[in-house]
């Protein structure tokens, strides 16, 4: 069973980003469950912990999505025959108050049968089209689609896609209750045990949590210490990891230089199996070095400090 929280038409990008606070919507779903390879775990605790409302800086990309959302909604009612509306509320599950949902449409009517089905409209770069193709869906939009399902008690979710001067399409996804299961148990657990008990997600390797990372502990205080305990087994892993990356890389390396040897002037190698390309690429870079001696006063004009910290692991 599921409840309205409040009507979102007419509200604010403010108001909308400080209703969001409340619980766990469809878009964080994904990157709550480590799927996102934009946004992490860290990002979501972070969005949920702080009482400052951030207003992200919009791209292209989020700003063309957001106004193609009608195009691509029309374009899946065209293609199908369904009916469907804007639902302009939030929504939340009364079992899982934390688990919240601001859907892109709701299917109505006789199309419905009577039960709850939904629609996720999406845009795409010609350059991620790939990531579609032959019936898949990026796991990071299935995990908002099972989100809504289970906020829902939803029986299935369309999404529409649509790829940037390519193409259209919809798929269907059917309600599967283990996942759906287990996507309230991911919730939960990082929703009571994170969120609420302000105990930072542990990290999980992507460069999403990376950079997450590198923004909460942006500058470090000097002569500050601290004691390295428990990591002596972890750090033993990371220099046989460093070893066995070396001699990967060395052979990786070889085999390119095989190649290359074979390929001598040739831009392009190819067979049945692998097209190799070896092309000139020209880039214009500044020579700094010549610009500081010859122009300092031009050079200290437009030069740009940038602070950051540098990670190093040395054996004692």
């Amino acid at each position: 069973m599921y409840r309205i929280i409040a009507k979102t038409k007419g509200l604010s990008n403010e108001e909308w980003l400080k209703l969001r606070k409340n619980g766990i919507g469809g878009s964080d779903a994904g990157a709550v469950c480590g799927l996102n390879p934009y946004v992490s775990s860290i990002d979501v605790y972070m969005d949920k912990t702080s009482s400052d409302i951030i207003e992200q800086d919009e791209n292209e990309a989020m700003r063309s999505g957001k106004d193609l959302e009608d195009y691509v909604a029309r374009r899946f009612a065209e293609a199908t025959g369904l009916k469907i509306r804007k639902a302009n509320v939030m929504y939340a599950s009364i079992e899982h108050p934390f688990m919240i949902a601001d859907v892109d449409r709701l299917i109505v009517g006789k199309d419905s049968d009577g039960q709850v089905i939904g629609l996720e409209c999406k845009t795409a770069s010609p350059y991620s089209a790939d990531k579609w193709k032959d019936g898949q869906i990026p796991a990071h939009y299935l995990a908002q689609c099972y989100h809504y399902m289970a906020v829902l008690n939803a029986k299935a979710w369309y999404i529409a896609v649509l790829i940037y001067g390519k193409e259209f399409k919809y798929l269907k996804i059917e309600r599967d209750d283990d996942i759906v299961n287990s996507l309230i148990q991911v919730e939960t657990d990082f929703w009571y045990n994170n969120v609420l008990a302000k105990v930072l997600p542990d990290p999980d390797g992507t460069e999403a949590t990376d950079k997450a990372i590198n923004r909460l502990f942006r500058s470090s205080k000097e002569l500050m210490s601290k004691t390295l305990i428990g990591f002596d087994e972890k750090l033993k892993r990371r220099y046989e990891i460093d070893s066995l990356m070396d001699k990967l890389n060395t052979e990786k390396n070889t085999i390119d230089q095989e190649i290359k040897t074979y390929m001598q002037d040739a831009e392009i190698a190819e067979n049945d199996k692998y097209i190799v390309t070896w092309k000139n690429i020209i880039s214009n870079r500044i020579n700094s070095t010549k610009l500081k001696a010859e122009e300092p006063d031009i050079y200290k004009k437009y030069i740009n400090p940038i602070s950051q910290r540098r990670f190093m692991v040395k054996a004692v």
